[in-house]
């Protein structure tokens, strides 16, 4: 400790990305043998999430190369975790705050995380989700692993959801109103695109979708009533019946329609294969041959100063409160699978 200034880490989770071809099949692996993924005992999860790796390996690879060869989700959580750190060290001139990066799936991982902070020896954590609404397939997977892997010292505080921030809502507003006008103001519908998940997960409790249409509402209230928009989910893999209607399905509608598109990600705040290969290139596809007349995608967050700021506020509000708590709205009760709910149950 620096002087008798309190010792803070904040903790960034999100998804990571391979850095390169070589590292594209080890990160699937690590992705599909996550039980929050595959719900399936140790051993036969592992055999098939090497067989999903294997059969996913060239394609991922190929669209990797067309991002530069993998993914620059680290380099962007980095500038993310540098902002938030400039950002708490001013709403906290009394303590010494770091941000840590830990990635679910590859690195750095969330077990070197672990050691990082250990080493720091905090006084204090935040454990911050890079996802603003809560799923057990996401946070709740990261919040888990780090369970397991954390054995220092610190008061633990985790944010385990902050869907309707008003620094995030803000921001998406940013991006969609800069977008628009850039382009002249076109007439278009309002796509917020999310990522899928299959319904039997929320059919279990998982606040997710919840969480997804009360983020799109917030957003859409600040743009005002003039707006024509609708929910998607992208990113479907394997053949349950997963959350719709698909983005592509969407976006054929708007061309149908002859209405021009806008995609917001609504649930990612920062570039990666999604936005880059999926929304940039497959879905503008879709919605030239649907005959759409234009095809517009707002950026991610990024380090927008609205998002930024209102995430740090965030921080700042989980370090006066106990265990896993959200920063805003609660989930209804029958979302028995959202974060704050699973810390009182004992089998969570």
């Amino acid at each position: 400790m620096t002087g008798t200034r309190a010792r803070i880490a904040v903790v960034l989770f999100n998804l990571g990305g391979p850095d390169g071809p070589k590292a594209v099949r080890p990160f699937l692996e690590n992705l599909f043998s996550d039980p929050a993924i595959i719900a399936l005992p140790w051993l036969p999860r592992r055999v098939l999430a090497k067989l999903i790796a294997a059969i996913r390996e060239r394609s991922a690879i190929a669209n990797y190369a067309r991002m530069g060869g993998g993914s620059p989700i680290l380099p962007q959580t980095r500038a993310q975790a540098s902002a938030l750190e400039a950002a708490l060290q001013s709403r906290l001139p009394e303590a010494e705050t770091k941000v840590f990066i830990a990635m679910r799936y590859w690195r750095p991982t969330i077990l070197e995380a672990a050691r990082d902070v250990g080493a720091y020896r905090p006084d204090q954590i935040v454990l911050a989700p890079l996802y603003p609404q809560y799923s057990t397939t996401t946070s709740g997977s990261s919040f888990s692993a780090w369970k397991r892997a954390y054995r220092g010292p610190g008061r633990l505080h985790t944010l385990c959801c902050w869907f309707d921030n008003p620094g995030l809502i803000d921001a998406h507003v940013a991006q969609i109103r800069r977008t628009w006008d850039a382009a002249g103001r076109p007439p278009v519908r309002l796509l917020f695109s999310a990522h899928g998940l299959p319904e039997q997960i929320v059919r279990g409790g998982d606040p997710y979708q919840w969480q997804i249409e009360a983020s799109c509402q917030a957003v859409a209230d600040r743009l005002g009533p003039d707006w024509d928009w609708r929910i998607c989910y992208q990113s479907r893999v394997g053949p349950m019946k997963w959350l719709g209607p698909s983005t592509r399905e969407a976006v054929e509608d708007a061309g149908r329609a002859g209405v021009g598109v806008l995609i917001d990600p609504i649930a990612f705040v920062s570039e990666h294969i999604e936005t880059l290969v999926e929304l940039d290139n497959d879905y503008a596809e879709v919605a030239a041959k649907a005959g759409a007349p234009i095809y517009l995608r707002a950026p991610t967050v990024g380090v927008e100063p609205p998002f930024i700021d209102g995430l740090a506020d965030a921080v700042r509000r989980a370090l006066d409160a106990d265990g896993v708590c959200p920063d805003g709205a609660h989930c209804p009760a029958e979302l028995v699978r959202c974060g704050r709910t699973r810390q009182k149950r004992p089998s969570a």
